[in-house]
């Protein structure tokens, strides 16, 4: 097969992903980005990373699950560039959120000690999400972070909710144990 067949054949499967994914794909980020502009970036950009794909040498077996993932990656990356400083609030099991105490504390005034000690607190958080497996991190980054239901994220990711509950229960344990010394320190101040 000619390097022009090949082209040609190339261009045409990604032409026939995006006249049957374009429209859903759409409306899966639109829920998640409030920008009309942001929202039509994602999707060029995740048809982009599609076109860059060689389906021979890396075949994607599931075309729609990888659409949605390269949408929620890039939804995520996109967020984290315009995040504001805001703590996550979390209910531990008291029903005292150990974060959103944090989130109270830090948050009452912007003077310039306060900003230092939000953006101490988000490194911590960063560093101990680092320390946590993959699965766990995401699905806490996901929900607490950016938002999506545990049913958006099993939609996704093809992982079922009482996993992903599950997965999210142990790093929240974990960040709580993490920043417990944190905490502390904030409110001997």
């Amino acid at each position: 097969m000619t390097a022009e067949n090949k082209a040609s054949l190339h261009n045409q499967k990604i032409s026939e992903i995006y006249d049957k994914y374009h429209s859903p794909l759409k409306g899966f980020i639109s829920k998640r980005v409030s920008s009309k502009e942001d929202s039509e970036d994602i999707l060029q950009n995740v048809f982009y990373q599609l076109s860059k794909i060689d389906f021979e040498e890396n075949p994607v077996e599931k075309i729609s699950a990888w659409l949605y993932a390269v949408a929620r990656n890039q939804i995520i990356d996109r967020s984290r560039k315009r995040r504001e400083v805001e703590l996550p609030h979390t209910q531990d099991s008291d029903g005292e959120g150990f974060i959103r105490s944090l989130t109270e504390m830090i948050l009452e005034s912007d003077s310039p000690e306060d900003e230092y000690i939000k953006a101490a607190i988000w490194e911590e958080i960063e560093s101990a999400l680092s320390e946590l497996p993959d699965n766990q991190s995401e699905v806490f980054r996901l929900n607490e972070l950016e938002g999506f239901s545990f049913k958006e994220i099993s939609e996704a990711t093809g992982v079922s909710i009482g996993t992903l509950i599950s997965r999210k229960h142990y790093a929240v344990l974990h960040l709580r144990k993490r920043l417990a010394e944190l905490y502390d320190d904030l409110l001997k101040d």
